[in-house]
């Protein structure tokens, strides 16, 4: 049975399933007419224990579709997956591949070139995250984002973390004004 989060809801993955190998994140939205040509990109930032990406291959997006390690990959959508809604990009994670220094998993999805089209997330609807079990083709969570977005070009949906050994996932459904160049700035260090 799936548990749904809301904001700021964490999920013990490590705990409630204990021999989880291969998990799917599904990431869906709907576009409202005014906002129909616009692209919304997702990104997953693989943090180390420093919260910055250890090497640029651990930025999984739509240029970069496999980590440098092979535990993150990104797709479309999963036909067999037991998800409810539209799924605009999936991901899947191998923790038996991950590196031992990736403590979290951040996923954010960007309006591309928002302020140069005008878009933002008010032209998104029907936003959610959902983690699911590969190998037992379950839900484990899903969190919806209900908020009302109206100036935001960039959310961040949720991250998978390690704490005390455990990997865990926190529904986070924060609002930026702002693109991937920020987060990319924020998270990696050239070096």
């Amino acid at each position: 049975m799936s548990v749904q989060l809301i904001k700021g809801g964490r999920f013990n993955l490590s705990q409630e399933v204990p021999h989880l190998k291969r998990l799917a994140i599904g990431l869906g939205w709907q576009v409202n007419s005014i906002g129909k040509n616009c692209d919304i990109d997702a990104s997953a930032f693989m943090l180390g224990t420093d919260g910055r990406i250890p090497q640029e291959d651990y930025l999984v997006f739509y240029n970069n579709t496999k980590s440098l390690d092979g535990s993150v990959k990104q797709s479309g959508t999963d036909k067999s997956s037991p998800i409810k809604g539209y799924i605009n990009t999936l991901y899947s994670v191998d923790f038996s591949l991950m590196d031992a220094t990736i403590e979290q998993i951040v996923l954010i999805v960007t309006i591309h070139d928002a302020e140069s089209v005008g878009l933002n997330f008010s032209q998104i609807q029907n936003a959610f995250i959902s983690l699911y079990d590969r190998d037992r083709k379950t839900e484990l969570t899903r969190y919806e984002l209900k908020e009302n977005f109206t100036l935001e070009t960039a959310l961040e949906f949720g991250r998978l973390y390690k704490k005390s050994g455990d990997w865990r996932f926190q529904a986070v459904g924060q609002g930026y004004k702002s693109g991937l160049r920020s987060f990319v700035e924020k998270y990696y260090v050239e070096k």
